[in-house]
Protein backbone atom coordinates (compact mmCIF):
# COMPACT_ATOMS: atom_id res chain seq x y z
CA UNK A 1 0.00 0.00 0.00
CA UNK A 2 1.10 3.17 -0.75
CA UNK A 3 1.96 6.17 1.78
CA UNK A 4 -1.26 8.01 0.46
CA UNK A 5 -5.52 7.88 2.33
CA UNK A 6 -6.22 5.78 -0.78
CA UNK A 7 -5.23 1.68 -1.07
CA UNK A 8 -2.73 0.41 -3.88
CA UNK A 9 -0.92 -1.91 -5.35
CA UNK A 10 1.53 -2.17 -8.29
CA UNK A 11 1.09 -4.18 -10.64
CA UNK A 12 2.99 -5.58 -13.76
CA UNK A 13 3.43 -4.22 -17.02
CA UNK A 14 3.24 -6.79 -20.74
CA UNK A 15 6.27 -4.70 -21.65
CA UNK A 16 7.92 -5.52 -18.38
CA UNK A 17 9.19 -1.99 -18.88
CA UNK A 18 11.51 -3.18 -21.65
CA UNK A 19 10.23 -0.29 -24.54
CA UNK A 20 10.92 2.36 -22.65
CA UNK A 21 13.58 4.85 -22.32
CA UNK A 22 15.72 3.62 -18.70
CA UNK A 23 14.62 7.33 -17.21
CA UNK A 24 11.15 6.01 -17.67
CA UNK A 25 9.43 5.85 -14.27
CA UNK A 26 7.58 2.14 -15.59
CA UNK A 27 11.64 0.69 -16.89
CA UNK A 28 10.98 -1.85 -14.15
CA UNK A 29 7.50 -2.94 -15.96
CA UNK A 30 5.88 -1.86 -12.72
CA UNK A 31 3.37 0.71 -12.13
CA UNK A 32 0.97 1.50 -9.18
CA UNK A 33 -2.33 2.33 -8.86
CA UNK A 34 -5.07 3.35 -5.95
CA UNK A 35 -8.32 1.05 -5.77
CA UNK A 36 -11.77 3.30 -7.97
CA UNK A 37 -13.52 5.39 -5.15
CA UNK A 38 -16.82 6.82 -6.46
CA UNK A 39 -15.01 10.13 -7.78
CA UNK A 40 -13.79 7.48 -10.44
CA UNK A 41 -17.59 6.23 -10.81
CA UNK A 42 -18.25 10.12 -11.43
CA UNK A 43 -15.84 9.79 -14.34
CA UNK A 44 -17.42 6.80 -15.48
CA UNK A 45 -20.47 8.43 -15.54
CA UNK A 46 -20.18 11.24 -16.89
CA UNK A 47 -21.84 12.13 -20.53
CA UNK A 48 -19.52 14.70 -21.22
CA UNK A 49 -16.32 12.30 -21.48
CA UNK A 50 -17.82 9.81 -22.56
CA UNK A 51 -19.14 11.69 -25.69
CA UNK A 52 -15.47 13.06 -26.50
CA UNK A 53 -14.54 9.57 -26.08
CA UNK A 54 -12.05 9.97 -23.52
CA UNK A 55 -13.66 8.37 -20.52
CA UNK A 56 -11.65 5.02 -19.81
CA UNK A 57 -8.11 7.34 -20.25
CA UNK A 58 -9.72 10.12 -17.72
CA UNK A 59 -10.45 6.88 -15.37
CA UNK A 60 -6.97 5.41 -15.61
CA UNK A 61 -5.00 8.76 -14.99
CA UNK A 62 -7.10 9.33 -12.19
CA UNK A 63 -6.23 6.03 -11.07
CA UNK A 64 -2.12 6.13 -11.58
CA UNK A 65 0.08 7.01 -8.91
CA UNK A 66 3.34 6.66 -10.44
CA UNK A 67 4.86 9.99 -10.22
CA UNK A 68 5.40 11.32 -13.70
CA UNK A 69 3.45 8.99 -15.64
CA UNK A 70 0.18 9.66 -17.82
CA UNK A 71 -1.88 6.72 -19.96
CA UNK A 72 -0.75 8.83 -22.88
CA UNK A 73 2.87 7.84 -22.29
CA UNK A 74 2.15 4.08 -22.48
CA UNK A 75 1.74 1.33 -24.71
CA UNK A 76 -1.23 0.37 -25.55
CA UNK A 77 -0.83 -3.24 -24.77
CA UNK A 78 0.62 -1.86 -20.93
CA UNK A 79 -2.66 0.38 -21.26
CA UNK A 80 -4.86 -2.67 -21.52
CA UNK A 81 -3.82 -4.33 -18.67
CA UNK A 82 -3.86 -1.57 -16.50
CA UNK A 83 -7.22 -1.40 -17.47
CA UNK A 84 -8.07 -5.24 -16.28
CA UNK A 85 -6.02 -4.85 -13.36
CA UNK A 86 -8.16 -1.81 -12.18
CA UNK A 87 -11.50 -3.20 -13.04
CA UNK A 88 -10.66 -6.42 -10.57
CA UNK A 89 -9.39 -3.95 -8.14
CA UNK A 90 -12.54 -2.10 -7.92
CA UNK A 91 -15.10 -4.92 -8.29
CA UNK A 92 -13.49 -8.69 -8.54
CA UNK A 93 -12.45 -10.66 -10.98
CA UNK A 94 -15.51 -12.35 -11.88
CA UNK A 95 -17.24 -10.46 -15.18
CA UNK A 96 -20.74 -11.55 -16.55
CA UNK A 97 -21.63 -10.43 -20.10
CA UNK A 98 -22.95 -11.56 -23.07
CA UNK A 99 -21.00 -13.71 -25.71
CA UNK A 100 -21.74 -15.26 -29.33
CA UNK A 101 -21.03 -19.09 -30.12
CA UNK A 102 -18.24 -18.75 -32.91
CA UNK A 103 -19.66 -22.01 -34.07
CA UNK A 104 -23.66 -21.15 -34.24
CA UNK A 105 -24.00 -17.49 -33.86
CA UNK A 106 -26.21 -18.53 -30.70
CA UNK A 107 -25.78 -15.75 -27.66
CA UNK A 108 -25.51 -16.62 -23.96
CA UNK A 109 -24.55 -15.01 -20.98
CA UNK A 110 -21.02 -16.30 -19.77
CA UNK A 111 -18.82 -15.18 -16.51
CA UNK A 112 -15.10 -14.83 -17.30
CA UNK A 113 -12.44 -14.72 -14.88
CA UNK A 114 -10.37 -11.61 -15.73
CA UNK A 115 -7.19 -12.79 -13.28
CA UNK A 116 -7.09 -15.92 -15.63
CA UNK A 117 -6.07 -13.55 -18.65
CA UNK A 118 -2.21 -14.25 -19.33
CA UNK A 119 0.08 -11.63 -20.18
CA UNK A 120 1.21 -11.63 -24.06
CA UNK A 121 5.32 -10.91 -23.04
CA UNK A 122 8.09 -9.65 -25.91
CA UNK A 123 10.48 -12.07 -27.51
CA UNK A 124 13.52 -12.09 -25.08
CA UNK A 125 16.19 -10.72 -27.19
CA UNK A 126 13.94 -7.26 -27.29
CA UNK A 127 15.35 -4.50 -25.21
CA UNK A 128 13.53 -1.73 -26.80
CA UNK A 129 11.25 -0.18 -28.68
CA UNK A 130 13.18 -0.20 -31.87
CA UNK A 131 12.59 -3.06 -34.56
CA UNK A 132 14.00 -4.21 -38.38
CA UNK A 133 12.09 -5.86 -40.21
CA UNK A 134 13.12 -6.61 -44.37
CA UNK A 135 9.91 -6.76 -46.44
CA UNK A 136 9.42 -10.16 -47.98
CA UNK A 137 8.57 -7.92 -51.75
CA UNK A 138 10.16 -4.88 -52.03
CA UNK A 139 13.31 -6.44 -49.85
CA UNK A 140 12.97 -3.12 -48.43
CA UNK A 141 14.19 -2.49 -44.43
CA UNK A 142 11.74 -0.98 -42.30
CA UNK A 143 12.14 0.22 -38.79
CA UNK A 144 9.39 0.63 -36.47
CA UNK A 145 8.18 1.43 -33.01
CA UNK A 146 5.06 0.30 -31.02
CA UNK A 147 2.70 3.25 -30.91
CA UNK A 148 1.74 4.87 -27.02
CA UNK A 149 -1.24 6.19 -26.50
CA UNK A 150 -0.40 9.99 -27.53
CA UNK A 151 0.39 8.38 -30.54
CA UNK A 152 -2.83 7.02 -31.01
CA UNK A 153 -4.66 10.03 -30.02
CA UNK A 154 -3.33 11.70 -33.18
CA UNK A 155 -4.21 8.67 -35.55
CA UNK A 156 -7.59 9.16 -34.56
CA UNK A 157 -7.23 13.29 -34.70
CA UNK A 158 -6.27 12.25 -38.30
CA UNK A 159 -8.55 10.28 -38.95
CA UNK A 160 -11.26 12.20 -37.65
CA UNK A 161 -9.59 15.39 -40.12
CA UNK A 162 -10.02 12.96 -43.37
CA UNK A 163 -14.02 12.15 -42.36
CA UNK A 164 -14.63 15.57 -42.42
CA UNK A 165 -13.24 15.37 -46.44
CA UNK A 166 -15.87 12.77 -46.92
CA UNK A 167 -12.82 10.55 -47.99
CA UNK A 168 -12.16 6.85 -48.12
CA UNK A 169 -10.96 6.11 -44.07
CA UNK A 170 -7.16 5.93 -44.49
CA UNK A 171 -6.91 4.23 -41.23
CA UNK A 172 -4.14 1.65 -42.00
CA UNK A 173 -2.11 4.11 -44.18
CA UNK A 174 -2.00 6.97 -41.42
CA UNK A 175 -1.30 4.41 -38.49
CA UNK A 176 2.00 2.82 -40.85
CA UNK A 177 2.66 6.93 -41.05
CA UNK A 178 2.88 6.34 -37.28
CA UNK A 179 4.76 3.23 -36.80
CA UNK A 180 7.35 3.04 -39.84
CA UNK A 181 10.43 5.43 -38.15
CA UNK A 182 12.42 4.48 -41.03
CA UNK A 183 12.88 2.99 -44.54
CA UNK A 184 16.32 2.06 -45.87
CA UNK A 185 18.65 3.62 -43.61
CA UNK A 186 15.92 7.04 -44.32
CA UNK A 187 13.74 8.45 -41.95
CA UNK A 188 12.30 11.75 -43.64
CA UNK A 189 8.46 12.12 -43.27
CA UNK A 190 8.34 12.14 -47.05
CA UNK A 191 9.88 8.90 -47.57
CA UNK A 192 7.68 7.61 -45.10
CA UNK A 193 4.66 8.47 -46.39
CA UNK A 194 5.35 7.57 -49.67
CA UNK A 195 6.18 3.89 -48.02
CA UNK A 196 2.94 4.18 -46.25
CA UNK A 197 0.75 4.55 -49.02
CA UNK A 198 1.92 2.36 -51.64
CA UNK A 199 3.26 -0.33 -50.07
CA UNK A 200 2.68 -3.71 -51.55
CA UNK A 201 -0.22 -5.72 -49.70
CA UNK A 202 1.98 -8.81 -49.40
CA UNK A 203 4.42 -6.39 -47.51
CA UNK A 204 1.49 -4.51 -45.53
CA UNK A 205 0.43 -8.08 -44.84
CA UNK A 206 3.89 -9.14 -43.39
CA UNK A 207 4.39 -5.96 -41.42
CA UNK A 208 1.35 -6.22 -39.83
CA UNK A 209 2.27 -9.69 -38.56
CA UNK A 210 5.47 -8.41 -37.61
CA UNK A 211 3.91 -5.57 -34.92
CA UNK A 212 1.22 -8.36 -33.62
CA UNK A 213 3.93 -10.58 -32.90
CA UNK A 214 6.34 -7.99 -30.97
CA UNK A 215 3.47 -6.27 -29.28
CA UNK A 216 3.35 -6.87 -25.70
CA UNK A 217 -0.34 -7.08 -24.32
CA UNK A 218 -3.28 -8.55 -22.07
CA UNK A 219 -4.99 -12.12 -23.73
CA UNK A 220 -8.33 -11.12 -23.71
CA UNK A 221 -9.61 -14.09 -24.62
CA UNK A 222 -10.86 -17.13 -22.94
CA UNK A 223 -11.88 -20.92 -23.71
CA UNK A 224 -15.69 -21.63 -22.07
CA UNK A 225 -18.35 -24.62 -22.37
CA UNK A 226 -21.28 -23.32 -24.74
CA UNK A 227 -24.08 -25.74 -25.92
CA UNK A 228 -21.75 -28.67 -24.80
CA UNK A 229 -18.51 -27.63 -26.97
CA UNK A 230 -15.74 -25.86 -25.55
CA UNK A 231 -15.02 -22.99 -27.81
CA UNK A 232 -12.61 -20.14 -27.51
CA UNK A 233 -13.96 -16.62 -27.22
CA UNK A 234 -12.62 -13.09 -27.21
CA UNK A 235 -14.08 -11.04 -24.05
CA UNK A 236 -16.28 -8.50 -25.15
CA UNK A 237 -15.56 -4.67 -23.02
CA UNK A 238 -19.28 -4.16 -22.89
CA UNK A 239 -20.21 -1.50 -20.44
CA UNK A 240 -20.69 -3.82 -17.73
CA UNK A 241 -17.07 -4.23 -17.76
CA UNK A 242 -16.55 -0.75 -15.94
CA UNK A 243 -20.26 -0.67 -14.25
CA UNK A 244 -21.46 -4.36 -13.38
CA UNK A 245 -25.16 -5.00 -12.70
CA UNK A 246 -25.62 -4.43 -8.97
Amino acid sequence: MADNKFPSEMIDLPSEGRLYPKEHPCSDGKIEIKYMTAKEEDILTSQNLISKGVVIDRLLDSLILTQGVKIDDLLLGDKNAIMVAARILAYGPEYTCEVVNPVDGQKSSKTFNLADCPFKKLPKDITENSFEVTLPISKKKIKFSLLTGKEERLIETDLKASKKLGSVSPELTTRLRYIIKEVDGDNSQSVINDISQNMLSRDSIFLREQIKKNSPDIELSQEIEIGGETVKVNIPMTVGFFWPES
